[in-house]
């Protein structure tokens, strides 16, 4: 239409693109009414595709641009597929050259795309700048590879698709496509099973399946899963499955997209709860609905990753065709196939049903093998529903299983390919309830299959010469514990009973009892494999909870493990399942701990009585010998140890004693705070700090402020006041961020604590700060305990809550408001839930009104 005399052609774009704004926004409200009613994932996502080209095409023709150009649609866009809140990619294709004016109008319908609403992702590039592009970067080559016409010069976009196919490397591509995908895992830490996943990029995900169609479409050997199983790839009951779990991904991201207004592909816990409602589901008596939601996204994550092994290496024997090599015969049932196990008949499981078992082992014997075959995988998913009763009842299967646990290699690689194909949860039914069940713990972030494997590979790295470097201790406990294995399986029925509902310490016995007698183990061995389900958290609460400086403590915990075998598989155990429920749970603290714990007791066990398994004459005897070294002559330190008891003896190891001594000897009663900080040993976490002051009220909750206020969250307190009225405090700081610099703050903290704890100073609040979104999402009903010691006028004050900036100066400043003094403190944080435990002392303890005031009090500040 040519334009009339007068007429301002950028006022009429911009009238059009205004009504096609207000189109576009009414039809895409349709589109979602439509979906909510009928929940054709498909229909909204194709018929997004054509409301996106309908206006693109009109703007087009609007800005009347010469012939010879070409508007194209890649990406996700290109194929069909445009989520409510994607990108929506285009190429403005141009012919080798473009007058100026054209590309002004070009740079104004661009400007025109995003006025109407779109998250436009453009590119203007002439074909021969998409080829030299394409060839240096995959993901461009990629979005090119699923391009269509949207309108334009067909001749010009026929040309630029025969130019793109002609340069294609489907070996190269595929190599490309493989190399991309395995750092796509590594940045989601290779799991399809952490608790907040991306539903496009994790493991598992959309991009998963989409990468298989790409090197299928690049290689000529299909656009379709029907496609691929017309050609053999797949059977045509994966590809029904391979649609099915599409499907279910899809609804995922499309709801999340809804539910958020925006281009969210992450399953946080903040949405977790609202997608379970829009998939209706809804909670059972035990578990939530956005539990029973992600066990089934967890489950097709599970089936898209076996899919996606598969289905590689049979497109890599297509792309990357051998000549023919004679596969090197193992036995009547498997061969070696490159390097791989495989069948020698596809029916190999069905005919003898042990050899399902029979391949992990030789797995596990024959280090030559690199993995399984594609026919091999596909068997034993088959084969899976082979494991019933009469499988685990024969005693063959029951020694070949036991067999696994007793190999020297590869036991959690192919616990993990029995978790995998399906094979470990129908051996034992048990662990099958729990395969992809989450914990909202607040500190777990692995489901709970993934964490007891994740216990299992902890326990087996002990037992690695080349992992000895990351816990000497515990490698040197394992090489001499006969039977490992034990471990091993105490570790898999561990926390098998999670999800029941009660202490599934408890409920998870009579699971690992009756597995050891049916495989026809010792009665000793069994008894440990019991004892220590029952018991794997007992060492753990103990140590983090309980006063080790108490003998009384450490008795009662030896009285519990009864004699030094049990004490070690204990502690190898805890080591090895703190380490398995996240990175940020264990640290350098808490090995501590457990470490004194353990000697403690070992000594016990071994003969000594109480006070000498706390051991305060050697303690003394290394501490003077560290002051020695450091050129102290003898006797310096006994004025100022008569003003210590024998409960600072027993809380403080030698080397921190000598730090002490070294400091104060000569300055025993200073006017102003001493205030010393330091780092710990060499791999050890965090920074130690020292106060040494006249003693005053509310000092507990002014440290606690000003740690906080600092960003550092307080690992232990060790709390005491001196014969001569002096406070001598000893805090162990953690940095939970990681941004500090713990070697920077040290002067820091020194200059300025002693100055805010001089006379006169005004105290100081702890920093006040955002509560995370776990906290948010899963919050912990707070407790409080107090409980009385065996000592008069002191008690245990046990603290559960979910973590926040400042809790620990709220806790110290309501017992300061109760006249109650502060001990010691442990300070437990496990993700965002703590677990702290205070010994104090307070006339008012010992009052029944009183103490249920202190209670009430607690509970209501410490609700978030």
């Amino acid at each position: 239409m040519p334009i009339a005399a007068g007429e301002d052609p950028g006022a009429r774009l911009r009238q059009r693109a205004l009504q096609l704004k207000a189109e576009l926004t009414q039809a895409q409200a349709a589109l979602k009414a439509a979906y909510s009613e009928r929940g054709d994932a498909l229909a909204l996502l194709r018929g997004r595709c054509q409301l996106v080209d309908d206006v693109l095409k009109a703007l087009w023709q609007e800005a009347r641009l010469p012939l010879g150009l070409a508007l194209v649609a890649v990406g996700g866009y290109g194929r069909r597929e445009l989520y409510p809140a994607s990108d929506v990619d285009i190429l403005l294709l141009l012919p080798d050259n473009v007058a100026q004016e054209t590309e002004r109008q070009i740079e104004s319908l661009i400007g025109l795309f995003w006025d109407i609403g779109l998250d436009i992702g453009h590119s203007v590039r002439t074909m021969w700048q998409c080829a030299d592009e394409a060839a240096r970067d995959i993901t461009v080559l990629t979005n090119l590879l699923e391009s269509r016409l949207v309108c334009g010069s067909r001749a010009l976009y026929g040309e630029f698709t025969a130019q793109m196919r002609a340069r294609l490397d489907p070996k190269a591509f595929f190599k490309g496509k493989r190399l991309e995908q395995d750092e796509r895992h590594a940045r989601y830490q290779d799991t399809p099973y952490a608790l907040e996943p991306n539903c496009k990029e994790s493991p598992g995900g959309l991009r998963d399946l989409q990468t298989i169609l790409w090197i299928s479409r690049a290689a000529g050997l299909g656009d379709s899963w029907n496609d691929l199983a017309r050609r053999g790839f797949v059977t045509r009951g994966e590809a029904q499955q391979l649609k099915g779990l599409e499907t279910f991904l899809r609804h995922v991201r499309i709801r999340l997209h809804h539910l958020t207004g925006r281009r969210e592909d992450r399953l946080l816990f903040d949405h977790q709860e609202a997608v379970a409602g829009l998939f209706g589901v809804a909670a059972s008596r035990a578990r939530r609905a956005s539990e029973l939601l992600m066990q089934r996204y967890f489950r097709t994550a599970k089936s898209v990753a076996q899919l996606n092994t598969i289905l590689l290496q049979n497109l890599a024997a297509e792309i990357f065709p051998e000549a023919n090599r004679v596969p090197i015969v193992i036995n009547a049932r498997f061969q070696m196939d490159h390097e791989l196990l495989d069948v020698r008949s596809e029916d190999v499981f069905e005919k003898s049903p042990s050899a399902i078992l029979e391949s992990f082992l030789l797995m596990q014997q024959r280090s030559e093998l690199k993995g399984m075959t594609a026919r091999t995988l596909r068997a034993l998913w088959r084969a899976r529903r082979l494991v019933g009763p009469d499988f685990r009842r024969d005693p063959h299967n029951r020694a070949a299983f036991l067999q696994l646990f007793q190999q020297q290699r590869g036991l959690v690689h192919e616990l993990r390919r029995m978790n995998q194909y399906g094979i470990l949860g129908r051996y034992l039914p048990a662990f099958r309830r729990i395969v992809c069940q989450m914990q909202h713990d607040l500190f777990h972030v692995y489901t709970v299959d993934q964490h007891i494997l994740m216990v299992v590979r902890n326990l087996r790295r002990f037992t690695m010469p080349e992992f000895a470097h990351e816990y000497p201790y515990c490698s040197r406990l394992i090489a001499d514990f006969g039977k490992h294995w034990l471990l091993y399986l105490a570790a898999l029925f561990h926390d098998i009973a999670k999800g029941r509902g009660g202490d599934h310490s408890k409920q998870g016995m009579p699971d690992a009892r009756r597995f050891c007698r049916e495989h026809g183990m010792a009665e000793e061995d069994t008894a440990l494999v019991v004892w220590l389900v029952e018991h794997h958290l007992s060492m753990s609460n103990v140590a983090q909870k309980q006063d080790l400086a108490n003998p009384e403590v450490v008795r009662a915990f030896a009285a519990l493990v009864g004699d030094e075998r049990r004490l070690t598989a204990l502690y190898l155990l805890t080591v090895a399942d703190i380490r398995g429920t996240s990175p940020k749970v264990w640290n350098g603290w808490k090995g501590k701990l457990l470490e004194d714990l353990f000697n403690a007791t070992l000594r016990l066990l071994r003969g000594a009585t109480p006070q000498q398994a706390l051991g305060i004459g050697e303690r003394q005897e290394e501490a003077r010998r560290l002051l020695r070294y450091h050129g102290l002559r003898q006797g310096v330190e006994d004025a100022f140890w008569k003003e210590l008891d024998t409960v600072y003896f027993l809380r403080h190891n030698a080397e921190e004693i000598a730090w002490h001594t070294r400091t104060l000897y000569h300055r025993p009663a200073p006017e102003q705070p001493v205030v010393k900080a330091r780092l710990p040993h060499i791999g050890e976490e965090g920074l130690q700090v020292m106060v040494y002051t006249p003693d005053q009220p509310h000092l507990f909750a002014r440290l606690c402020g000003f740690f906080s206020r600092l960003g550092y969250s307080i690992a232990e307190a060790k709390i005491h006041t001196t014969r001569h009225g002096y406070a001598l405090d000893s805090f162990m700081l953690l940095d939970p961020d990681g941004t500090l610099g713990n070697r920077d703050m040290l002067s820091l903290i020194e200059h300025d604590l002693a100055a805010r704890l001089a006379p006169g100073a005004a105290p100081e609040k702890a920093a006040s700060g955002r509560i995370s979104r776990q906290v948010r999402n899963f919050p912990i009903t707070p407790e409080v305990q107090i409980r009385p010691t065996e000592k008069p006028g002191q008690c245990l004050l046990s603290i559960v809550a979910a973590d926040r900036p400042g809790l620990l100066f709220t806790v110290a400043s309501t017992l300061d408001e109760h006249n109650i003094g502060v001990h010691t403190a442990k300070i437990v944080t496990l993700g965002e839930r703590v677990e702290d435990t205070f010994l104090v002392s307070g006339a008012e303890l010992a009052k029944t009104a009183s103490l249920l005031r202190l209670e009430t009090e607690l509970l209501e500040r410490l609700q978030v």
